[in-house]
């Protein structure tokens, strides 16, 4: 079963140079390392040659998910999205019902995450819990250490 993502622009730019990178500077690397090991003699008794081919099975098999990845991405169109809930790129502000603290968050895919940047993913517990409200809904939280409640302020697309 074939999972699609959806990308803002600028997401699925990193993601595709990300994958370039990995198949165009790291991949003949990873040759060439193991043709370096193959050189030093006996394959049979070759620390060097072992690790250098596992450390290229581990880049082929992330480039391949990454290629998948990349083509099951959409790219979300952000003029089409609708105002009125909470969807993916939505930015939300809200309120912590138990110590009044505001914040701002913007909805994102799991791999442009960052929440340095106030980008939380629609799969982390927060975005899961926020997704499909309104302004003025209470969304109910489940986290390890209780239930978190926030009220949504604001929805905007920015």
């Amino acid at each position: 079963m074939t999972k699609v993502s959806y990308y803002t622009e600028e997401g699925l730019k990193k993601l595709k140079e990300e994958l370039d990178h990995l198949r165009d500077v790291e991949r003949p690397r990873a040759s060439q390392a193991i043709a370096e090991a193959r050189d030093k003699g006996d394959l049979s008794e070759n620390a060097e040659y072992d690790a250098a081919k596992e450390a290229q099975g581990l880049l082929e098999m992330k480039i391949a998910k990454l290629e998948e990845t990349v083509s099951n991405a959409r790219i979300i169109d952000e003029s089409q999205l609708d105002t009125s809930k909470v969807l993916v790129l939505s930015t939300v502000k809200i309120k912590n019902q138990a110590n009044s603290m505001e914040m701002k968050y913007t909805l994102v895919a799991e791999s442009e995450a960052d929440l340095k940047s106030g980008k939380i993913s629609v799969t982390s517990p927060i975005g899961k819990g926020l997704l499909g409200k309104s302004v003025g809904d209470i969304a109910e939280i489940q986290v390890p250490n209780g239930t978190l409640k926030f009220k949504i302020l604001e929805i905007s697309r920015d």
